[in-house]
Parts: structure tokens; sequence; C-alpha cells
């Protein structure tokens, strides 16, 4: 299935590029195609408020946003849960003898206590749409609990890790150049990829990167990796030669397009560069060093983002303070600890 709608979408994607077609978000206009295979097997009542649903609110709305900004890689997967979510809801209030206008704040409550995942706290747009359209009373649903990072690339992987990709000529320039930057700095996958030249600076003596409002330093070695990338002839489909679009650091196979986010993803994790893990602990290196608003301005994360990062950074190392000064007390109290 996902190998019929890419093959579809590339022709669409080439005449948009020549400019034959109208632009269009590709991702957001498959959408409708699979709500309607989801909803083969759904009672008909579920599929009369699905259909609007997405309709109406979530792919008019994305359109909206797109046409302004660029779209971000996971819109089109956060629309598919809200409407996957608001299907489970409807089978879930199936079983329950349930109707839309029986809907009381009793029955939100158990809905989220039974969640295993925050999946089930998406039910607040569909259910914000089935209250304006007054088939459901008020019903609040709490907001999403927040969850600090929880894995980490060791410091003692990280440095090394870093290393092989300025110094590896064995791994293709790309993913060095991409693992180096996600390594250092723990840009969203997301921006990584939507990479051009033009958020490169060289002068002189050194050169910069732009991921936020300022450009970050950046080593030499890894500057040269990325100015090769910069200048290197892009293999292109005729018709990007003949229309020309956007140069991108990391291009795809999609004429004018960039590498998609999952494959960035995928590819680098398939070079030994775990992207997760491996952003989480640059963000906590930095979040550790610099205030908030630096953060958020260097690396291009959100300000509240940032806020976060560096609360939990200062924690942490407040935490491994409190502990070295516990084993410190401990030592000179000839191994005894406090209250023993």
């Amino acid at each position: 299935m996902r190998r019929r709608s890419l093959s579809c979408s590339a022709p669409s994607s080439a005449l948009v590029h020549t400019a034959i077609l109208e632009e269009r978000n590709e991702d957001l206009e498959r959408i409708p195609g699979w709500l309607e295979h989801e909803l083969a097997d759904k009672p008909a009542a579920h599929a009369n408020l699905a259909r609007p649903f997405l309709h109406w609110i979530l792919l008019r709305r994305a359109r909206q946003r797109a046409a302004f900004r660029r779209h971000p890689a996971s819109a089109d997967r956060d629309l598919r849960r809200r409407v996957s979510v608001a299907l489970d809801f409807l089978a879930w209030m199936d079983q329950r003898g349930l109707a839309l206008a029986d809907l009381a704040q009793e029955h939100i409550d158990d809905w989220i206590a039974g969640a295993t995942s925050q999946r089930r706290y998406l039910i607040r747009y569909f259910l914000k749409w089935t209250t304006s359209r007054r088939l459901t009373r008020e019903l609040t649903v709490p907001s999403i609990p927040r969850q600090e990072p929880q894995s980490f690339l060791d410091e003692d992987d990280r440095w090394p890790l870093l290393q092989r990709c300025l110094t590896d000529d064995a791994l293709p320039a790309d993913v060095r150049a991409a693992g180096a930057i996600t390594l250092l700095f723990g840009p969203s996958t997301e921006r990584l990829c939507h990479l051009t030249p033009e958020h490169l600076k060289f002068d002189d003596k050194h050169a910069h990167l732009i991921l936020g409002r300022h450009p970050v330093l950046l080593p030499p070695q890894l500057a040269e990796l990325l100015r090769r990338l910069a200048e290197q002839p892009q293999l292109r489909p005729q018709l990007s030669r003949v229309h020309p679009g956007p140069r991108w650091l990391f291009p795809g196979m999609v004429p004018g397009k960039p590498i998609p986010t999952h494959g960035m993803t995928q590819k680098l994790n398939r070079h030994g560069i775990p992207v997760r893990t491996a952003r989480n602990a640059a963000l906590a290196a930095l979040a550790a060093d610099l205030p908030s608003p630096i953060l958020a301005d260097v690396t291009g994360i959100h300000r509240n983002t940032a806020l976060r990062w560096v609360a939990y950074a200062r924690r942490d190392w407040a935490e491994y303070l409190a502990a070295r000064a516990e084993d410190e007390a401990v030592r000179k109290r000839g191994g005894r600890k406090s209250g023993d």
C-alpha cells in the first residue's frame, strides 16, 4: 500500500516541480484515501462522524497552515492519529452502550484512566468538534502529562561517535554531516532535512550553521564536510535540471524535495547513529551550559521546550552534586551513611 502511494505521488511531484500543476501537500492529500480504507469495516454511524471531522476540521486547518508555512513532516501522522483515536473512542462507546448525547465527564475520565500511552488524550480534538456541533455537552480532557526524556546516548559513546562522523571516510558524506550536526546540536530531524547551503555562512576564518535565530560556530572538520556537500553537483532528474528548485544539503529522490525525515532517521540509525538518544544527549549537554533563551536561539527549538530542557539539565546536575556530596560525607565518616 505504501509503495503504491509513493509511486503515484512521484509523477505529480514532478509536475508540481515544473509548475504544470499547482503545488499541494501530497502527504495531506493521501489522508482521505487512508480514511476510506480505515472505514471499510466500521459502522456507518462512525463513518458519518469521522468523515466530516477529518474534512471539515483537520484537513481544512492543515491546508490553511501549509499555505503559509512549511508543512511539518509529522503533521499528516498527527491527523491520522486524531482520527484513529476518534474511531477507537466511538468503538469504546458502543461497548458501553453510550451515545454522544449521553457522554458525561465521568466517561471521559474512565477513557483517560484506561490509557496505556498518551494517545488517548488526543480525543480532545474530536470532542471539541462534537461540542461545537452540539453533539456533546461541554467536556474536559486533561492536559497530557509532561514526560521527561528517558533515553540518552552516554557521553562516553557520544564523543567517539562524533569523532567517527568527522573522520571516517568509509561513512557516506551526508551521514557524517547529519550525524555530526545531531550529536553536536540536537536539531529536530525535520529541521535537519530542510537545511540548504543558505544556512551555511563562511568567512576567512570561521564557518557557522544557522539552525535558529543565531548562527552556531562549526568545528573545522564539520565545516569542510558541509562545504563539500553544499558545493557538490546534485544528481538530479532531467526535470530538476530544466526547472531547478531549492538546493538541499540532504536532497531526496523526489524532484525539489529534501530527504524525508523518516528516511534520514533510518539512514542514520542504519549507520550506527541512534538519532533520538543522540539528540537528547546533545540538548542535555547544551542545556547544562546555556540559558534557555540562548538554547532556543541557537538550536531552533521552541522557547518552552528550551525552558524544560534547562530545568531538566540543572535538576539532573543538582542531583549529581548532591550524590557526590553524600558520597564524600560517607567517605569521611568511614563508610557509614547518615542515619546508620
